[in-house]
């Protein structure tokens, strides 16, 4: 048996080796300079308090550093308000430069508009830092410890992960989109069925699975169970940085003889719009088996399908018509809810009924803008529907994508989209 010193490096073995100052190997455990840390209101308080607690509050770079308000903003109580006054005084006291307010948006999204690069380090204080894995970047969730320890020196320790590689040949047929990819990944491993892993994923066709639906993919890595989950960059990735942010990145690959301990092939044009059924990530069904549930509140958004092409397609389906089931949408920062006001989708969005507001997490973890009561049906394009997750543990929560949460409100029941994607 080779050793996997003998063998080419895989992406997450580049990015590691490189912030690890040496070549590093699966189950290595290596310290790392970590290039971007973050925290929200809801998990920078924590840190704060440790920080403080240690009588260091600090940070090592601020130019790496980012704060976003999004999962109670603007604050549903006083209690959240609290917290966010605390942090923007902590904030002006070390002149945190990249500062995110409310309104301005969800801090994965923030992170993958405005700051993560391919082959970086990124760690936040939340489980879905992952989303920027969409970007090529190791990107993982932190404790409010080891952020604080982040923050003051710039580096983390951990395990590297073993690299797991899933193709993504061919291209998804109308009606699909990252979310059922990531659904389908859940019904074949589970939740938690790639813990220890770093997933690699490589597209065969980059223009047929664009940063949209990466992003979403990604974000869902932790539902089951990556440690990261990068997409391997390519010209779809360089368009991104190139027609968004205006930078000229370089591609970061896995050399040709990389090792994986394993890989799995999903074939896109072989799939359907799926569902999670209550109450589990993993109670995946297509959704020719769940059509008909009634559903009382339909919500498109959060930082896994809040983006343009979800906003786009919803409003395409919404269009004309008139929603039956109460129905919230939620882009996921300041800048995509203009660039969907300019293209007239949150005009049709709210002709057709629904509440449009931006810039927040809310009804994804049952803190405001929409919390579901008892016995109610929802269906979410978020990325958990475990008992309680958004509301009452009383409610019943469906995972879906955007089309197919769209064609749901238009109808008051659970509806497969692909009639109207014609």
């Amino acid at each position: 048996m080779l050793k996997w010193w003998l063998m080419g490096l895989t992406l997450t073995e580049k990015i590691l080796s490189r912030a690890a100052g040496r070549q590093v190997s699966p189950g290595d455990v290596a310290e790392i300079g970590v290039d971007l840390a973050a925290f929200h209101d809801l998990t920078g308080h924590h840190v704060v308090e440790v920080m403080e607690n240690i009588g260091v509050v600090k940070v090592w770079d601020l130019d790496r550093f980012v704060i976003a308000f999004d999962h109670l903003a603007p604050p549903p109580n006083e209690r959240a308000a609290e917290i966010q006054v605390k942090l923007r005084r902590f904030a002006k006291s070390i002149n945190v430069r990249n500062f995110h307010d409310v309104g301005d948006g969800i801090l994965h999204q923030l992170l993958l508009e405005r700051y993560a690069l391919p082959g970086q380090v990124v760690m936040a204080a939340d489980s879905h830092t992952t989303t920027v894995g969409a970007i090529g970047a190791f990107a993982q969730g932190m404790g409010a410890s080891d952020m604080a320890a982040i923050l003051i020196t710039g580096k983390t320790w951990l395990m590297v992960p073993e690299p797991f590689l899933i193709r993504l040949v061919n291209e998804p047929s109308p009606g699909v989109y990252g979310k059922d990819v990531a659904l389908h990944i859940l019904s074949v491993f589970k939740a938690e069925g790639l813990n220890g892993k770093s997933v690699e994923f490589q597209v065969e066709k980059p223009k047929a699975f664009p940063m949209d639906y990466r992003a979403t993919v990604s974000n869902m890595g932790v539902e089951f169970g990556a440690d990261a989950a990068i997409f391997i960059p390519d010209e779809e990735t360089l368009n991104y940085l190139r027609g968004n942010r205006g930078i000229e990145a370089k591609a970061i690959a896995p050399d040709q003889d990389a090792r994986y301990v394993d890989s799995y092939t999903i074939e896109l044009n072989k799939l359907e719009p799926l569902v999670a059924a209550p109450h589990s990530v993993d109670n995946v069904k297509s959704i020719t088996e769940v059509e008909g549930t009634e559903v009382d509140y339909v919500f498109i958004g959060s930082c896994t399908n809040g983006r343009l092409s979800d906003l786009e397609v919803a409003a395409r389906i919404l269009k004309n018509g008139k929603v039956k089931a109460r129905c919230i949408a939620i882009p996921a920062s300041r800048d995509l809810f203009t660039k969907a006001l300019d293209a007239g989708y949150v005009d049709v969005l709210t002709k057709a009924g629904c509440v449009v507001t931006y810039g927040t997490c809310g009804p994804c973890l049952g803190g405001h803008f929409g919390v579901i009561g008892p016995g109610e049906v929802a269906v979410s394009t978020g990325s958990r529907n475990f008992k309680g997750r958004m509301g009452s543990p009383e409610g019943k929560v469906y995972l879906a994508n955007a089309a197919t949460a769209a064609a749901t409100a238009l109808e008051g029941k659970l509806t497969d989209p692909r009639k109207y994607l014609h």
